[in-house]
Parts: structure tokens; C-alpha cells; sequence
């Protein structure tokens, strides 16, 4: 049996060039998204939304998968929604600032039920403090800018920029939200080698 890893099948979103911005269009997808504030580096709220999100996203695979061995899938990257309420004052360093939603995709299989059911497991098995704020939703950003950032997270501010001169050489603006999809995993990865993909939603001038 072959295990759907949508990674893979959207290649083009999942493993852009690091060496200069594309443009994509973006799909609908569905994720489990949790909101919060504050640096992530030090923000409780941010780790106590990591844990639930993960602890759902696993039990879901493999509730689906026991379910239906046919629907046995790869689960996704940690992403990122990160902004303030004026997007012209987010900048990388006043991250006490920052307003986000951590999510991961789920394949378009995954239904409402069974998020609701795997809730009900999680709860009684770990019960993480943040499972009553996961919820599941579209998201639709459409027409994207985004680049490959190789390195430390810390170091991320000359990508984003050479992504923001990108879409402005090409006579677009921004829209929504900053986006960021944590490929590598900080705790088994050297800094250096970790991969992010850097990503804007943007609109023609």
C-alpha cells in the first residue's frame, strides 16, 4: 500500500529553489489551526499549541489508517501564520508582538467527524492543555511569493527581504500573512541546515 505524502505531490509548494522567489498559486487546503500570541521562543502558549496539534495530527493518521488501510498518509510540516494587527509594524524583532496560528494540513479525506472523534481520544489520553482552541478549516491563500530560507530560524530577516523586493520588482503588493513551513526538525537538525519555506500571499498593484 502507498502512503499519500501530499509533500510530494505538491512538490512545487513544499521544496521551492533557495536561490530566487517563484510565484505559485496555492490551493484550498484544510488544517488543524490553533491561534495564539507572543514569541515562540518563549511563549507557553505557543508549546502547549505545538503539543496538542501534534498529538491530534498523529492519532488522526492512525485512526484513519486503522479505519481504512487504503487512506494511510505521511503527516505534514508544522506551519505558521505569523502577524500584527497593522502588518506594516511586523518586523523580526519585537516577536513579543506577534500574533500566529500554528497549523498542519490534513488530506482532503479528513472530515470533520473524524477530527471531532480523534479530539474525544486525545482528550482522554493526554488531554494537552490547548485541545479545546485546535479547530479545522479551510484555508485559501491563492496567488503566493515564496522562497526557500537554509538556516537558522534567527536568520530568516534577509530572505524575507529578498522575497518582499521580489514581489515588489514584479509590481505586486502583500496580503494576508506571513507564512512559514518548518521542514526540518530543531531539535535532531544542525541550525544551519534547517529548511523553511518563506512565504506571502500577494495581490497585483
Amino acid at each position: 500500500m502507498i502512503k499519500l505524502d501530499l509533500k510530494k505531490i505538491y512538490r512545487h509548494l513544499y521544496a521551492p529553489s533557495p536561490k530566487a522567489p517563484v510565484i505559485v498559486d496555492v490551493p484550498a487546503f484544510n488544517y488543524l489551526m490553533i491561534d495564539g500570541q507572543g514569541d515562540p521562543n518563549t511563549a507557553q502558549e505557543y508549546q502547549d499549541a505545538l503539543e496538542a496539534l501534534y498529538a491530534m495530527a498523529y492519532t488522526i493518521k492512525f485512526a484513519v489508517k486503522k479505519a481504512d488501510p487504503s487512506k494511510d498518509f505521511a503527516v505534514m510540516p508544522l506551519e505558521g501564520l505569523w502577524w500584527t494587527p497593522n502588518l506594516s509594524d511586523f518586523t523580526m524583532d519585537d516577536k513579543d508582538a506577534w500574533h500566529w496560528t500554528a497549523l498542519i494540513l490534513q488530506p482532503d479525506f479528513i472530515t470533520e467527524t473524524d477530527v471531532s472523534l480523534t479530539r474525544e481520544q486525545v482528550r482522554q489520553k493526554k488531554n494537552p492543555v490547548a485541545l479545546p482552541l485546535i479547530r479545522f478549516e479551510q484555508l485559501i491563500e491563492g496567488t503566493c511569493a515564496q522562497i526557500m530560507h537554509i538556516g537558522p530560524y534567527a536568520a530568516e530577516a534577509p530572505t524575507i527581504e529578498r522575497l518582499h523586493n521580489y514581489i515588489k520588482s514584479e509590481s505586486y503588493e502583500l496580503q494576508a500573512k506571513h507564512h512559514e513551513i518548518y521542514l526540518g526538525d530543531p531539535r535532531r537538525t544542525a541550525p544551519e541546515k534547517l529548511k523553511t519555506v518563506i512565504r506571502q500571499p500577494i495581490k497585483k498593484k
